[in-house]
């Protein structure tokens, strides 16, 4: 790792397991896999006890990695009001503890993170899995949420390193600042 060197955190956040991937983001283009992983929660413990235990294992990650920024899904549409606010705290846990450490923060749509990694907004979880999987050279997939994780992170190193003329866009749309 060079002293310019990006060093991006994708996050997955839940209430009860949190995605994280750490990759190189290459300057010319690309990255360079680091490490995936999980930080699980006690399922019965109350809320704010797994959000404290999520949050304690995203700081040890952070020192331990030493990430230079984050990125992490918007999100999406929940039908249940109670799961939206849940996931709601989770991903507020999560935004504290990377703003804690300094990082800036990048979103993204889930479907533009489908559509990055995958070249289909509405890919499997399963899709995402063998993508990234062959994208980082790993020799098998990783859990899920690590795996979206990883999605979020390579797709932030694509889109930082692509002129924003030739990122995709929604059908019709045309990019900000081209011709019209």
């Amino acid at each position: 790792m060079t002293a310019a060197s990006h060093v991006v955190l994708g996050l997955d956040p839940g209430s009860r397991v949190m995605g994280y991937a750490v990759v190189e983001r290459l300057e010319r283009g690309g990255f360079h896999y680091r490490e995936c992983g999980t930080i699980a929660a006690p399922d019965r413990a109350p809320i704010a006890e797994r959000l404290l235990e999520l949050a304690t294992g995203l700081r040890e990650v952070i020192r331990d990695l030493g990430p230079t920024e984050a990125a992490m899904e918007d999100v999406f549409h929940q039908r249940n009001a109670r799961s939206a606010l849940v996931l709601g705290q989770a991903r507020g846990a999560t935004l504290l503890v990377v703003a804690e450490r300094g990082l800036a923060v990048s979103s993204y749509p889930p479907a533009t993170v489908k559509k990055t990694v995958c070249g289909n907004g509405r890919a499997s979880k399963e899709q995402i899995q063998q993508m990234v999987t062959a994208l980082a050279r790993l020799k098998r997939p990783p859990a899920t949420d690590a795996a979206d994780a990883l999605a979020v992170a390579i797709c932030h190193c694509l889109h930082a390193a692509t002129p924003p003329e030739l990122l995709p866009t929604k059908r019709g749309a045309k990019p900000k600042g081209g011709r019209r």
